[in-house]
């Protein structure tokens, strides 16, 4: 728990390798004009070994999803995010914001109350029963039983929202309590332990810990590094770890929650990453990360 981040970094590989989708590998690329260069995408995607043909076909995939158009070929193109692409990229960075400020203490402590929606849509709409389910999950809820999810948060307009964009707003009900049993246990912090995979999240934090820690020592010990690979190599961590965690709030988490620490740690990197040479042209999501992230946060708690 109190292991010492400069010792932990010397104890990995500075250059442990990071799993990097081609997806978010194309989408942290995008700069501040919506566009992603065709001359960047290509040469970071060699630095993490990835082939062109990878790249080609990912970007076939994206273009066909209506989340980018492409202007030119190979590493003469310029690809152009929709509208969509961007609107998609918004929530991240709230939930982001969110989970600082658990860290830091500046949230309004949890009332006690859960927040239950549940819904019963006909078959004839499955698939936007199917999409609100898949919606309602990234959104933290966790599944009490048939049609019926719960979470700590206010999150009635997130799921109000999904649901009026799928015309299914007919079919969902919602309800406070701060009288829930599930099963014997009426103990929040039990039930927690219960609904979410709290060992699951942590093991992805874990992850995110040594390679945020890996990281760090190279900006601190590194003259020069590729500065745009790792803030990739970073967000796609950062991403795989957040995604499924539904961000309880502190006093339902166990102590010394790992999430808390692999965050600070990262945190720590996108600071130092902001002094780098050439910072201003990063790509938008590590200014987008950045301005969710204070600077008060780069430190280990």
């Amino acid at each position: 728990m109190g292991e010492n981040v400069e010792t932990r970094g010397k104890g990995r590989r500075m250059d442990r390798d990071v799993d990097v989708p081609t997806r978010i590998l194309i989408e942290g690329l995008l700069r501040a004009d919506g566009t992603v260069d065709g001359h960047t995408l290509y040469a970071t995607a060699g630095a993490l070994d990835k082939t062109d043909q990878q790249v080609r076909l990912c970007i076939k995939r994206l273009v066909a999803e209506g989340k980018f158009t492409q202007e030119g070929r190979g590493r003469q193109a310029t690809l152009r995010a929709t509208p969509k692409a961007v609107r998609e990229m918004e929530p991240d960075v709230e939930f982001v914001r969110l989970a600082y400020q658990q860290d830091r203490g500046t949230t309004t402590p949890w009332d006690g109350y859960w927040h239950l929606v549940g819904f019963a849509i006909p078959e004839s709409s499955r698939k936007a029963r199917d999409t609100l389910r898949t919606r309602v999950i990234y959104l933290g809820g966790a599944l009490l039983q048939g049609g019926l999810y719960v979470s700590p948060h206010a999150w009635e307009p997130y799921v109000l929202d999904v649901a009026a964009n799928l015309d299914v707003e007919q079919h969902l009900s919602s309800l406070t309590t701060r009288d829930l049993t599930v099963g014997t246990l009426e103990d929040p912090v039990k039930i927690a332990a219960q609904l979410w995979p709290l060992d699951e999240i942590a093991a992805g934090y874990e992850r995110l810990l040594d390679v945020a820690t890996a990281r760090l020592h190279s900006l601190q010990n590194t003259p020069a590094i590729d500065a745009v690979t790792m803030t990739i190599e970073l967000a796609a961590e950062f991403t795989r770890a957040m995604e499924p965690d539904p961000l309880l709030p502190p006093e339902l988490l166990p102590t010394n929650w790992i999430g808390k620490r692999a965050r600070s740690v990262t945190a720590q990197c996108w600071t130092l990453l902001a002094q780098v040479d050439g910072a201003d042209k990063l790509p938008s999501l590590f200014h987008l990360y950045a301005g969710a992230i204070d600077d008060q946060d780069a430190r280990v708690r």
